[in-house]
């Protein structure tokens, strides 16, 4: 029963996993898509996104069960022929939790007095964003994305031998 635990984890925190890099790659095409930005809805200049991301508490696979409307019951208690049945469960697994923030640094500052969002001083702000190193943690998160894709295969692929056997 513990094996049946472990696989459900592994699946519990690859799938935060593959939550949180899907909101940093998000936030990193946004920001890709409005590196030039001078104006927003606000008057200002596009506000670069950042993916925040730390440890987060998440429900075991078997209390999200238990809490659905499928109720799993033991149909013949001779498919278990052990004095007594252990059952050790976690309330809760380990995963990532990822949140998109401003960046709070200031506006890049570029003389183009022909601009039409040019102060009076002809200085236009743009956004802080630097398109190469988006693309660096734009590769960085499709990497770990793929990660996490691995690790729910390989945890599908060994219960599918365990089944085998």
């Amino acid at each position: 029963m513990k094996r049946i635990e472990s696989f459900f984890t592994a699946l519990n925190i690859s799938a935060s996993g593959l939550s949180a890099q899907r909101k940093k790659l998000d936030a990193i095409a946004s920001n890709i898509a409005n590196a030039n930005t001078t104006r927003t809805e606000d008057g200002q200049p596009y506000r670069r996104k950042l993916t925040v991301m730390e440890s987060e508490t998440i429900p075991a696979f078997e209390k999200v069960l238990q809490k659905s409307r499928l109720q799993l019951e033991v149909t013949d208690r001779k498919h278990f022929p052990f004095k007594k049945i252990v059952r050790v469960y976690s309330t809760e697994t380990r995963g990532v939790r990822a949140e998109v923030q401003e960046d709070p640094t200031d506006f890049r500052r570029v003389y183009d007095p022909t601009h039409p969002d040019a102060d009076e001083e002809g200085y236009v702000y743009y956004p802080n964003i630097n398109v190469v190193s988006e693309m660096v943690e734009m590769i960085s998160a499709t990497r770990s994305y793929e990660a996490n894709l691995s690790s729910i295969e390989a945890a599908k692929k060994m219960a599918t031998e365990a089944l085998r056997i």
